[in-house]
């Protein structure tokens, strides 16, 4: 009985302490702590590395203690418990000292330095990444730059954009091989989404370089990540064609990924039937060899492949029918993202159609009161008043002038955004446009002692086939600027035959000056609306802040692109290059429309047609200046009625009058009358032209609000 007791004690004390080993150790602490962990138990992740700590500690285990404190830090990391996890790393980092250089030191400073930098002391974390780079460069190990990239998007995430970006553009100057291609294809996307968050046109040039590295490692998902990007960068930029395109592409490519993990499944199951087949039939072989040998491997040959045959059949019927339901998920997400998209850009169209029924009909309102301040204005100038009255009145007409160029002005960018502007192509005499513009604009060289200087390169065509009254704006406004910003220095215009090829000619135009130049950080936006540079510009030069954005626009719609380079205090230069086409016939140049003489208008017995009172007594007024006699009516419906009994030598109409319109009234009068001219008054709007116009039987247009010389060259037309 006593031995028996002692046999028992003795078994029951070896189980204890065989059960007390398997739970107190290194391997059953690592484990417990790796399962809550991956269960997001935190708090027990963290009890159990402590007491692998502890275990360690009492074993005189240092590099395990070491690798443990490692650990605890990081999951205080991953917590965001920054100063407790920076306290675990130093301490593990005054182990790692006294062993060996190893790959786990280098990763626990760079950890170091990754705290640092969550708690933006980036000093201190340059100083261990530091350090950390140095371990691996004397481990040989290449890691160093995969720490580098995690570091760039450790500050990218802080939106240290620019420290970020600096040590990506270092990774993507590596080695152009193979050994870089994923790391430096890495950097390229991590720059376009810095560019992305910036807005910045560049971010599309970064994605495009990291898929071309793409071509040489093949990262399926990786080329997935980037091109999404792409979708998302051009979502952002209302391209919504080009998004959904990149999108459908990053779909199919998922899609791609997803099948071959299911080929690859397929694959597996088939070689481990197979396999379970070959080794089920070699032990049947075995136990049944004395049996006829023919017909058993006759037998086992049909047996297999019968087998092998179910099995890929079966693996791929259950492939294709989680590929189908893989495929109909993606359909639906597809479906959905498009309607997003159509959504996303029906709203664009729409905000855009009210922007410019709104710009279009406050610059056809503001015209109606334009016209009387101006005309107003000119009369009372004409009166010769008293010289202390001509003061006021000449800044007046300033002003009302300054803003019909304005609304003229955003007009024409309405018009270029709504695509309700035409190219033209007609033959044109480059050189004498260039010279016509120089002459022009002598007078405001003169007011500011600018040498003004044209070059034209005598290779250039001498007729051109293109649309000169673009070109011409776009060249008068950059003249304009120039002119305008300096004083005492040089405006230079140089026109370069830049190649010809297939009948086209690209000409290249560069417009330079020694004026105030543009600060670097201001020359992107002096090409946007309502931007010059700066307020102290604005106020000091004037100006509306709209002709760079129209020479831009203009440029674009002519298949160009203009290109600035300035410094302050040294002057600046617009460059572009346009294509034309070769014409081998000579221009016709239009004559100057604006010379008359008054005898022409002498006597002439005008109808004028318009509701507004102001407006009569003004256009009254200044048909009266030159000896012309006139008649007003308020509607055309009276004037339909009075054109039939009287005649008059022209009528001029207001196209928006109550009742029936100029346009309807005009094309009543000339079921009866075809010969008396009739000119259209009218602040034109974005829905009208003047082809719109003529087109119902006027045979010109005059504009509100007046120039006085353009009005009467306009009349003074049709009595030569």
């Amino acid at each position: 009985m006593k031995y028996l007791f002692i046999f028992i004690s003795f078994y029951y004390t070896s189980l204890y302490s065989q059960t007390k080993t398997n739970i107190d150790s290194i391997s059953y602490y690592n484990k417990a702590a790796n399962a809550s962990l991956k269960n997001k138990q935190y708090d027990k992740a963290i009890l159990f590395t402590q007491q692998s700590i502890a275990y360690c500690q009492n074993h005189h285990l240092i590099e395990n203690q070491a690798n443990q404190t490692f650990k605890l830090g990081k999951i205080y990391y991953n917590q965001h418990n920054y100063d407790d996890a920076l306290k675990k790393l130093q301490e593990s980092i005054s182990l790692f000292d006294k062993l060996p250089l190893s790959a786990s030191k280098a990763l626990n400073l760079y950890y170091i330095g990754i705290v640092n930098t969550e708690k933006k002391n980036y000093e201190t974390a340059e100083e261990y990444y530091k350090k950390a780079d140095a371990v691996f460069n004397k481990l040989n190990l290449n890691d160093s730059q995969n720490l580098k990239l995690q570091k760039a998007i450790e500050l990218k995430s802080h939106k240290d954009y620019n420290l970020a970006a600096k040590i990506l553009k270092k990774i993507i100057e590596l080695p152009d091989n193979n050994k870089f291609s994923t790391l430096r294809s890495d950097a390229y996307y991590q720059l376009g989404l810095i560019a992305a968050q910036q807005k910045n046109d560049s971010a599309i040039v970064y994605f495009n370089d990291a898929l071309k590295l793409y071509q040489k490692n093949q990262n399926l998902k990786q080329k997935s990540k980037i091109i999404l990007a792409i979708s998302q960068h051009y979502k952002n930029q209302k391209e919504f064609e080009l998004a959904y395109s990149y999108l459908d592409q990053h779909h199919q490519i998922e899609n791609y990924i997803v099948k071959l993990k299911n080929a690859k499944f397929v694959f597996d199951e088939f070689k481990k039937t197979k396999k379970n087949e070959l080794l089920n039939n070699e032990f049947k072989r075995k136990s049944e060899e004395t049996a006829e040998l023919k017909t058993y491997r006759y037998s086992k040959l049909i047996s297999i492949l019968a087998i092998a045959l179910i099995s890929i059949l079966s693996l791929l019927s259950l492939a294709l029918y989680k590929n189908n339901i893989i495929r109909n998920q993606n359909n639906l997400i597809l479906k959905e993202k498009n309607k997003e998209l159509v959504i996303a850009k029906n709203k664009a169209e729409e905000a855009t159609k009210a922007r410019s029924e709104f710009l279009s009909t406050v610059s056809h309102e503001l015209r109606t009161p334009l016209n009387a301040i101006n005309g107003i204005a000119h009369i009372l100038i004409e009166d010769d008043p008293k010289e202390s009255q001509l003061k006021y009145l000449e800044s007046l007409q300033f002003s009302g002038n300054y803003l019909t160029t304005f609304i003229n002005e955003i007009l024409e960018i309405n018009k270029i955004e709504s695509t309700k502007i035409e190219i033209e192509k007609i033959s044109f005499d480059l050189k004498t446009l260039l010279v016509n513009i120089q002459n022009s604009l002598k007078e405001l060289a003169a007011v500011n002692n600018n040498h003004f200087r044209l070059e034209i390169d005598d290779a250039i065509p001498d007729h051109l086939i293109g649309d000169k009254t673009k070109l011409s704006q776009i060249i008068l406004n950059l003249i304009n600027n120039a002119l305008k910003f300096t004083q005492n220095g040089e405006v230079s215009v140089i026109a370069k035959l830049d190649n010809i090829e297939n009948e086209n000619a690209t000409v290249y135009f560069e417009i330079t000056d020694t004026g105030i130049g543009i600060p670097k950080d201001k020359q992107k936006k002096v090409f946007e609306s309502f931007s010059q540079g700066s307020v102290e510009v604005n106020r000091k030069y004037g100006g509306t802040g709209l002709g760079l954005t129209i020479v831009k626009k203009l440029t674009e719609l002519l298949g160009g692109k203009i290109k600035l380079q300035s410094e302050v205090g040294k002057g600046s230069s617009f460059s572009l290059r346009l294509s034309f086409g070769i014409s081998d016939k000579p221009s016709v140049e239009v004559k100057d429309t604006k010379v008359y003489n008054d005898y022409q208008l002498r006597n002439k017995l005008i109808l004028l047609i318009e509701d507004n009172k102001i407006n009569q007594m003004i256009t009254r007024k200044m048909l009266e200046k030159k000896s012309m006699n006139c008649e007003i009516l308020d509607t055309g419906e009276e004037a339909i009625e009075l054109i039939k009994t009287k005649q008059f030598d022209m009528i001029l109409m207001d196209v928006h009058l109550p009742g029936i319109n100029g346009t309807i009234a005009t094309q009543q009068i000339r079921e009866f009358d075809k010969t008396t001219p009739i000119i259209a008054l009218t602040a034109i709007s974005l829905d009208e032209n003047r082809d719109q116009l003529l087109s119902f039987g006027m045979n010109d247009v005059i504009t509100k609000p007046f120039v006085p010389d353009e009005f009467y060259s306009t009349i003074a037309k049709f009595f030569k």
